[in-house]
């Protein structure tokens, strides 16, 4: 126990320093970025040069490591192998969804996500099949940045972590406590638990690859339409698809955060 504890805390402890290290990085690359023409600050991206520099950022990663190893990935991964990939990773993330329902006073949901792991685990080999939802056990995800949205937390200023992607400051704590309650941390063979990792990320990158086709169609900057919809998307989910009227509509003053967000409006096609 005490030799499990010391190495999670080496790895978050880790996974700070480089995180710390990024983000000196790209806000250096920050002081030389600028907002395209016309644009003010938002009062929900407070830090948009930032943000700018490292969507810029991963964008260059993304387009030199992980995108053309996903391409490859789809291309010579059978399509029920990758189906079957998606499904174990996807029975993995059923553990830390229950603790979180736990959390969030959802004991419901919770019996819900544990009889889905035990089911897949052993009737469905790992998870690799999913049976548990043909059975009416749906999975509805939740993250640590979900639970302190219910405890009452705003989400705060829109963040854009190098490597990560889209965030918030509320999202960006929350990561952290992720990244304890994944059990991918916890495989104690370092190499194997490099390699799933790896492989989780390779093939949730290359599940993007069609929606990304999509993005690219639309007239818009991609920044923009990426931030708003990862903003509505998180509000929509710390409330469960039900999210209550904007507090300016009840005479309330508005924090970033609160109100929904829609879609952008700018036809600004990026630099």
């Amino acid at each position: 126990m005490v030799y499990e504890t010391q190495r999670w805390e080496h790895i978050l402890v880790s996974w700070i320093r480089l995180s710390i290290l990024l983000f000196t990085l790209v806000s250096v690359l920050a002081g030389c970025a600028a907002l395209p023409p016309g644009r003010t600050p938002d009062p929900h991206d407070p830090f948009e040069r930032y943000n700018r520099a490292a969507f810029s950022f991963n964008d260059v990663v993304d387009r030199a490591v992980l995108k053309p190893v996903s391409q490859a990935y789809r291309a010579v991964t059978p399509v029920l192998l990758q189906r079957g990939i998606a499904n174990f990773f996807g029975n993995l993330s059923d553990v830390p969804t229950a603790l979180n329902d736990i959390l969030q006073g959802k004991p419901k949901m919770a019996a819900t996500h544990v009889g889905r792991f035990a089911v897949n685990s052993t009737f469905g080999l790992l998870g690799i099949f999913d049976i548990a939802t043909p059975m009416g056990m749906s999975r509805q995800r939740e993250d640590f940045g979900q639970t302190l949205g219910t405890w009452g937390f705003g989400s705060g200023p829109y963040l854009v972590l190098p490597i990560l992607g889209p965030s918030s400051v509320r999202d960006t704590f929350g990561t952290a406590i992720d990244i304890g309650l994944d059990p991918l941390i916890h495989v104690k063979d370092g190499d194997w638990r490099l390699g799933l990792v790896g492989l989780r990320v390779i093939q949730q990158r290359a599940a993007l690859l069609d929606p990304e086709k999509t993005l690219k169609s639309i007239e818009l900057d991609p920044y923009l339409f990426i931030r708003d919809a990862y903003l509505s998307r998180r509000r929509n989910n710390v409330y469960d698809g039900n999210p209550p009227e904007p507090k300016e509509e009840r005479g309330q003053e508005l924090r970033p955060g609160d109100e929904p967000i829609s879609a952008p409006q700018e036809s600004l096609k990026p630099e």
